[in-house]
């Protein structure tokens, strides 16, 4: 905008100002208004609280009651990679059930022990942290080499 158009608005703006004053002033209306409104006494709503008091203070004490006894109650969800790794685990069981009836040569023997035992690790931090994806992933590792040895081990 250059300044003759800023001028114009200027001038504009300043003609569409006008001050209109109240025909009548209204705050004695609105005062009286309230005046004559019904007020409830104070010791009116005292009673009204004092009475609705136990029956407040009973419910509330109701529910907390049934909450604590309902969460006393419920079992504990099993995070969802815990319940992976379970399943995981029946899973290596059984097959490693069909593979450990072939006669093993002894020297692969404690690999196989080391692998196991590392498995039993990674399962007991997945109770201490049951949402640790890692872990799951390295269990994973582990039964897959559990069980490739133990299969190199049966066909040699």
């Amino acid at each position: 905008m250059n300044d003759y158009e800023e001028d114009a608005l200027r001038l504009q703006l300043r003609g569409l100002r006008r001050d209109i004053e109240p025909q009548a002033d209204l705050w004695p209306s609105i005062e009286q208004r309230i005046a004559q409104a019904p007020r409830e006494s104070s010791r009116a709503r005292g009673r009204g609280v004092r009475r609705l008091l136990p029956w407040a203070l009973a419910a509330s004490f109701l529910l907390a009651l049934g909450f604590t006894w309902r969460m006393n109650l419920a079992p504990e969800p099993q995070p969802l990679i815990r319940q992976h790794a379970m399943v995981m685990a029946q899973d290596y069981r059984s097959a490693l059930q069909q593979l450990d009836q072939a006669p093993i040569h002894p020297e692969i023997k404690p690999a196989l022990d080391d692998l196991d035992h590392s498995a039993a690790q990674i399962l007991s931090a997945l109770d201490d942290h049951p949402e640790a994806r890692f872990l799951l992933d390295q269990l994973r590792r582990t039964y897959a080499r559990r069980l490739e040895l133990t299969q190199r081990a049966v066909i040699t």
